[in-house]
């Protein structure tokens, strides 16, 4: 069990209020090779972790904690396969009150050569290796019992001759494989293990290449991690095992009860001692080696009747060697030459280390690049993001400035999280400009409490109360993905439900009249998105780059830099509200019941590289829907107006004809054009007065040379909107 480093109640409640959804300070893939020790080690890597509320049953929670990156389907003869001399652990704090780890799941997985005779995977009915698991569960006053035993891994899916002919495992499918690996445990959880498609997607090569997510440089943005499998572990589980006090979903006082959130993080760990033996002559102490006939292979009697000896063997305690709880902390925050010892400590250390790693979220080194005052001109693919350096016309949140330090003992705190006498000291803090919205949400979690509240019904004034929005503050100080559980979960047919998570739920908030005409508490789609959680569905790569350019202070009333006084829905928040990176959606569709991971892809298929935007799932031929929303018009004198111009653009990237599509709220002279990202104009698309309404333009994309350009609306002569296009 895992100690952590404690809090007194003050700091516990300070470090919560430091962020509306504060999401992440970085862009990237999530933990796939993020660490120089781990990516020599994938056996032993995390590379993502999802928790959400199931959407097929609303009593339970799903967690998925994905291993070994960047798995090739053609994987022979030696396939991908959980290590079995690690341990794969998923941690569940669910009370403040307790020291560490509430639950603790422990996976442990052993390997049968059941032919040593032939170099196939599977031959005849027989795997190699045929892989099992253990599950043990930790909890609270309980202890440690197991809960499966002989666990079933599917094997590779290697192609349908070894999977579904007489000569193979003779199964119908692949599909059969997975329903029947699924266990329930003794204590009530369902589990899944094996091998799955990546869910995340990414254009790792234009992120990596210098910040160009959509690509500027005239590539085609592709997925990064298109047509790769990883490891999974999947867990179905009741909202009332993991609730502090075994509450069912249904006895919480409402949909944002604090006493229904839980922070969850995965690792990996290995023996700390590893030893390489020689086969042929090695007769290390009392060990005494032969080769094994039957198992094909050298093996040794280590003196303990096991002849157990396989050419390494280990010894020592066991060593965490890699973890993982919000996405990308340590792939893009923790900066090289210390993401080796961010994985080598537990969340309940992470105060103990704030000051190795706090100045990262403090002044985050992305943030230098959405600032013109820095390096934003340097990185043309972010364009759209930039900081608000002049919000309010008092307070900027460049890596220079003071962020709302200049607040601090201002009376006009008083009775907010920022006042002296309550956690100002703490949330205010001189040189760091986003101490109030980035770091805190990594370790603490965000509080329904103001001045941390969305927009809506503050009449203008950012410290006040608004429209609850989030709950899932949990101060153990740690990084955790925490998810309030009693958030219902948005139905994936709801057409508001959005892969951007709660940006999108903070847009319904503000600007639809369904949402935005209250300033009660009321269910909004996509409030059970990251960082509430994160479903598989989810953009964190895009909520991130949001965040750190700003959308979090917007959404509580901190507005961008044109902001006049007037409708807060400026162009500025529209660049940062239509920003793509290039990739938006899974290479395929996701199942739509437990483990909701899809299938492996089979060794056999033959993987496209051309993305398209990721239009169409290569597996399934289901279109996959873009996640762009548009913006309801105004309602009440409570909720936000909407632009006087709104833009899309599809399909993007665009390859041979593009549709312009744009509503205009109010007659006027509307021009639409387009302009390259040198500054010239391309070409004109509109130029006509307009009644009230919606429209669409079509354009021949063709003769347009590969790269990135900018549609940008002006009405009666004043610029309104831009957005960017990709064209491949």
């Amino acid at each position: 069990m895992r100690k952590r480093t404690s809090l007194g109640k003050g700091a516990r409640i300070a470090f919560a209020f430091a962020g509306l959804f504060g999401l992440i300070t970085i862009f990237s893939s999530s933990s796939h090779r993020e660490a120089p020790l781990i990516s020599n080690d994938p056996l032993a890597d995390n590379t993502d972790l999802y928790a959400f509320r199931s959407p097929t049953n609303s009593n339970k929670i799903v967690i998925i904690a994905n291993y070994i990156p960047g798995q090739l389907p053609q994987g022979g003869p030696n396939y991908y396969s959980f290590g079995d001399n690690i341990r794969y652990e998923i941690h569940i704090d669910n009370d403040i009150n307790t020291d560490g780890d509430d639950f603790i799941y422990r996976f442990t997985f052993d390997q049968e050569n059941q032919d040593p005779t032939t170099f196939f995977n599977i031959r005849l009915g027989k795997q190699n290796l045929k892989t099992t698991y253990k599950l043990e569960r930790f909890h609270t006053g309980e202890g440690w019992k197991t809960i499966v035993n002989n666990g079933i891994v599917p094997p590779p899916n290697i192609g349908p001759r070894s999977i579904s002919s007489p000569v193979g495992l003779n199964t119908a499918d692949y599909n059969t494989l997975i329903n029947n690996s699924i266990k329930t445990a003794t204590t009530g959880e369902r589990v899944f293990c094996g091998t799955a498609d990546d869910p995340f997607y990414v254009d790792l090569g234009g992120i990596f290449d210098l910040g160009d997510a959509p690509r500027t440089t005239g590539s085609r943005s592709q997925d990064g991690l298109k047509c790769l499998n990883v490891s999974s572990i999947a867990m179905e589980i009741d909202i009332s095992t993991l609730q502090k006090d075994h509450k069912s979903a249904n006895r919480a006082a409402s949909i944002l009860d604090p006493n229904y959130v839980i922070g969850v993080w995965a690792s990996a760990s290995r023996r700390k001692i590893t030893v390489l033996n020689d086969n042929a002559s090695d007769d290390y102490k009392t060990d005494v080696y032969k080769y094994d006939h039957d198992n094909g292979d050298w093996r040794g009697d280590d003196n303990n009747g096991k002849g157990d000896w396989t050419g390494v063997s280990y010894s020592g305690p066991w060593v965490q060697v890699s973890r993982l709880g919000m996405p990308l902390t340590n792939e893009a925050v923790v900066p090289i030459g210390k993401k080796d010892l961010w994985n080598s400590i537990t969340p309940y250390q992470d105060l103990a280390y704030l000051k190795t790693f706090g100045k990262y979220f403090y002044q985050p080194e992305l943030a230098l690049y959405m600032d013109n005052t820095f390096f934003g001109a340097a990185v043309p693919a972010l364009t759209p993001l930039r900081i608000q350096r002049n919000s309010l016309g008092s307070f900027g949140f460049g890596n220079d400035q003071q962020g709302l330090f200049p607040l601090k003992g201002n009376a006009a705190l008083n009775g907010t999280a920022l006042a002296n006498n309550a956690f100002g000291n703490l949330l205010l803090k001189k040189n760091s400009p986003r101490s109030v919205d980035l770091w805190p949400i990594f370790h603490t979690g965000v509080p329904n409490l103001r001045p941390y509240q969305l927009a809506t019904g503050k009449a203008g004034n950012p410290l006040a109360a608004g429209k609850p929005f989030i709950n899932n503050f949990l101060p153990n100080g740690g990084d955790m993905l925490r998810l309030n559980m009693a958030v219902p979960a948005t139905p994936r047919n709801d057409p508001n439900f959005s892969s951007e998570g709660l940006v999108q739920a903070a847009v319904l908030g503000l600007t639809n009249p369904t949402f935005n005409s209250s300033a009660s508490l009321q269910f909004i789609p996509n409030m059970d998105g990251f960082p509430n959680g994160r479903r598989l569905e989810d953009d964190v790569t895009l909520i991130e780059l949001q965040a750190v350019s700003g959308v979090v202070l917007a959404a509580i009333g901190l507005w961008y830099d044109d902001f006049d006084g007037t409708n807060p829905v400026t162009p500025n928040l529209l660049n940062v509200l239509t920003y793509r990176t290039g990739i938006n959606s899974n290479d395929t569709a996701f199942k739509p019941a437990f483990p909701f991971v899809q299938a492996p892809w089979p060794g056999t298929h033959n993987c496209d590289c051309s993305d398209d935007n990721q239009t169409n799932s290569a597996k399934t031929n289901i279109p996959v829907t873009s996640n762009m929303r548009s913006i309801a018009p105004p309602s009440s004198d409570m909720g936000m107006a909407t632009p006087e111009v709104f833009l899309s653009t599809s399909p993007n990237p665009s390859t041979a004809s593009n549709t312009v599509r744009y509503r205009v709220e109010t007659p006027g002279q509307l021009r639409i054009v387009v302009y390259d990202t040198q500054g010239r104009l391309v070409t004109e698309l509109v130029n006509k007065k307009h009644e009230a309404g919606t429209y669409s333009v079509e354009w021949d994309t063709r003769k347009l040379t590969s790269g990135s350009y900018v549609i940008t609306a002006l009405k009666d002569g004043n610029k309104k909107q831009a957005i960017q296009l990709i064209k491949n």
